[in-house]
């Protein structure tokens, strides 16, 4: 006990000497937790004559307090410095002179879709949308897409637990569009689609756009005009098409759109891997199940329909290398491509 006004002052001496409340909350623990120093005293409190125990416990008690206060109001200080710096470094001098808005950027992407739309729109199309959650009838079955075709696979398509998914491509819009019965018609549909897919030429979100033309008589001979035509426009340069048989549900007979490299202009690079062609969709004549899925007569309506993808075609004039460069971000890629 002849120890406790000694205690008491090196109790105080510590709290005065706390910059941080970490520090504080140590002293706390060190001298007011169960096993601190006052909290300590109170044990010794046995060893005394029963008359002299109330009197030295409540000097204990009371060196306690003093303590809890001291440290009680170090903590009160502590925390309004605290929040005084937090405020001073988040202070805004609103009579400081300004640092101007910089302008900003139409994305590459949207760049692309927009110069797609505009010279689409100049030859007579329309610019068709539907919904990204899609149902399996218009994204595959009223396609010609049978069941056991490898899109429809879980670890192709984004599937949800009701059955439902993120749409694979824009067709289902041209299925929606064909079930209104306007015809004839020539509309674009582009739009966001989903793939379960991520590389450097490869995004599990990417943009399409589909063209569709139906009226009577359309031939083969339209639809490479069409592309050749577009394609011209969209690069700004004399472009050689080519179409390569290939095979696709929704059409007959289907094609494969190649162009004359826009880096070698044919003569073969790196880019084209030296063949001077570079692939750049798929298209064909509008399959007659389609037809039939979207309730259109197919003995007097014909149409050819295409698809190409806009980061691919935005890739090609803009000399991007890497597909993922388009959706991280990154303001010193964006930038290069100039204010809206």
């Amino acid at each position: 006990m002849s120890d406790l006004a000694t205690l008491t002052q090196q109790a105080l001496d510590e709290v005065a000497a706390s910059t941080t409340l970490a520090a504080l909350g140590e002293v706390r623990v060190r001298w007011l937790g169960k096993k601190g120093l006052l909290t300590e005293q109170l044990k010794s409190l046995g060893a005394l004559p029963a008359a002299e125990r109330p009197a030295a416990g409540a000097k204990i008690n009371d060196a306690k307090q003093v303590v809890q206060a001291a440290i009680e109001a170090a903590e009160a200080k502590l925390v309004a410095a605290e929040v005084e710096a937090q405020l001073a470094a988040g202070r805004i001098d609103v009579t400081a002179t300004g640092r101007g808005e910089a302008r900003g950027g139409v994305h590459p992407v949207t760049r692309a879709r927009l110069r797609i739309e505009s010279i689409f729109r100049h030859s007579g199309f329309e610019i068709a949308t539907g919904p990204e959650i899609e149902d399996d009838f218009h994204n595959f079955e009223a396609l010609n897409i049978p069941a056991d075709h490898p899109a429809r696979a879980m670890h192709d398509t984004f599937y949800f637990p009701d059955g439902r998914l993120l749409r694979t491509h824009t067709s289902p819009v041209q299925i929606r569009e064909l079930r209104k019965g306007r015809l004839p018609l020539a509309m674009i549909m582009p739009g966001r689609v989903y793939r379960c897919d991520y590389d450097m030429t490869h995004s599990p979100m990417f943009h399409q756009v589909e063209g569709l033309v139906v009226n009577e008589n359309v031939s083969f001979a339209n639809l490479k005009a069409t592309l050749q035509g577009f394609l011209q426009a969209y690069f700004e340069r004399d472009l050689r098409t080519r179409l390569r048989p290939s095979y696709f549900p929704f059409t007959e007979p289907s094609a494969e759109v190649d162009m004359s490299c826009v880096f070698c202009n044919g003569e073969g690079c790196r880019v084209c891997k030296h063949t001077g062609w570079l692939e750049v969709g798929g298209c064909g004549m509008v399959h007659p199940n389609v037809f039939k899925a979207a309730g259109v007569d197919a003995e007097r309506w014909t149409g050819y329909a295409f698809g190409m993808g806009i980061e691919r075609l935005a890739m090609l004039r803009d000399g991007v290398s890497d597909l993922r460069l388009f959706f991280e971000s990154d303001l010193r890629f964006l930038r290069q491509f100039g204010a809206a």
